[in-house]
């Protein structure tokens, strides 16, 4: 016996780690540096030498029983404290350590934070294409419905009108992820003013708060000038989902936060609800070791210049062979126009014939493009700008 409707989601292949795979498969039979492989985002910049040193000291320094033994269900106080005065002393407002809950990275914070907010079986989250495929498997989770505003491919930033129409009694919360994956692109205050307003007064409207949730693993993934803005310093009913993944190369330690604002409507209530979410997914006591070395180097800034790099080199060149893409301001992903129009087809075309691994946009709800992710060396870009010459040289043919 089995879950029939889990059996069939499990099913549903992850195209992005199927790649991945096929990558590794293949480079075994015909050399890894005749692999061009853009299929995942996996950092490719070491973590900041900080963060090697406390994870050096804590296990030196902290008794074995305490630095493997339990944490308290949301996190360490110390941690909790470190990551609030941090986002006091960047952001401003009123945060302190009871307004974060510790986790095991940014997806069980969005599971949490969904079934939190979720009134009913009929509950509906809005997500923005293109988005994160996963975001549908957290909804299964959570029973509620995910839908999906269409792309703005002209700016790749949001059409506030579209928006409005689709937001129903039914609406509880709308997933706002910027610095954008697949895109690259940030959300211009412009944006997100207006996503506030439309949820302001929708949320009159019906009779009941709509709240931002924040998905932001890329916030300090972001170049040159550009600054990514606090949104809950813009709507105040935002909850906050983060990690430390992509910000200090450790997707593997699995380790993040949920923080609901004081400011935020029924933010207690919600806390509780997040706190009850975690016991009932099995999220709690996240580990004790990474949230001891998460205290000490809650400040540590990524060091970017790899990544722009990557990014400046496969944007021009791509643009210069006649690609179109979406100019990427922050995180690690560039978003190219399938120039032949179909990108299920080049893709495939391209792992085949030339070893090049793109993912399809149809997986992040934007068919006709192509997500690369260039946290990747630099030389591979290099090696592989041939294949994607020879792809554009034959669908000009």
């Amino acid at each position: 016996m089995y879950n029939q409707h889990l059996y069939e989601l499990g099913l549903a292949p992850s195209v992005i780690r199927e790649l991945f795979s096929y990558g590794i498969q293949k480079a075994a039979e015909v050399g890894a540096e005749n692999i061009y492989d853009y299929s995942i985002g996996n950092p490719s910049i070491p973590a900041p030498a900080p963060v090697n040193a406390a994870i050096k000291n804590v296990v030196d320094e902290i008794e074995s029983t305490v630095l493997h033994g339990y944490s308290m269900a949301p996190g360490l106080v110390g941690t909790r404290d470190a990551v609030a005065a941090n986002l006091k002393k960047r952001f401003g407002g009123d945060i302190t350590g009871n307004d974060i809950f510790m986790t095991c990275g940014a997806a069980p914070a969005l599971i949490m934070t969904m079934k939190a907010l979720a009134v009913s079986a009929e509950s509906e989250v809005l997500a923005i294409a293109p988005y994160f495929p996963e975001y549908k498997c957290f909804a299964e989770n959570c029973g509620v419905k995910l839908r999906v505003l269409p792309a703005d491919t002209a700016h790749f930033q949001v059409d506030l009108a579209a928006l409005e129409g689709m937001i129903t009694p039914e609406t509880c919360a709308i997933i706002v992820n910027s610095p954008n994956n697949p895109s690259g692109v940030v959300y211009t205050e412009e944006t997100l003013k207006g996503i506030a307003d439309i949820l302001t007064r929708k949320g009159k409207e019906y009779g009941h708060t709509i709240c931002i949730i924040a998905d932001e693993p890329y916030r300090e993934l972001v170049y040159g000038d550009v600054k990514v803005p606090f949104i809950p310093n813009i709507y105040d009913n935002t909850i906050v989902c983060y990690s430390w993944s992509k910000s200090l190369s450790l997707p593997g330690e699995r380790i993040g936060y949920v923080y609901v604002p004081k400011k935020c409507t029924d933010a207690d209530a919600i806390m509780k609800a997040v706190s009850a979410a975690a016991r009932v997914i099995g999220h709690v006591c996240p580990p004790t070791l990474i949230q001891r070395v998460i205290e000490v180097c809650v400040d540590e800034m990524p060091d970017l210049k790899a990544y722009e790099e990557n990014r400046d080199l496969l944007y021009q060149s791509l643009t210069e062979m006649g690609y179109e893409c979406a100019k990427p301001d922050g995180a690690f992903y560039l978003f190219v126009k399938a120039p032949n129009g179909n990108d299920w087809e080049y893709s495939e075309k391209a792992k085949l014939e030339h070893n090049l691994l793109v993912v399809p946009g149809s997986v992040f709800e934007c068919p006709g493009y192509m997500r690369l992710s260039y946290c990747v060396s630099n030389d591979m870009i290099k090696r592989s700008l041939p294949a994607f010459q020879a792809m554009m040289d034959k669908i000009k043919k």
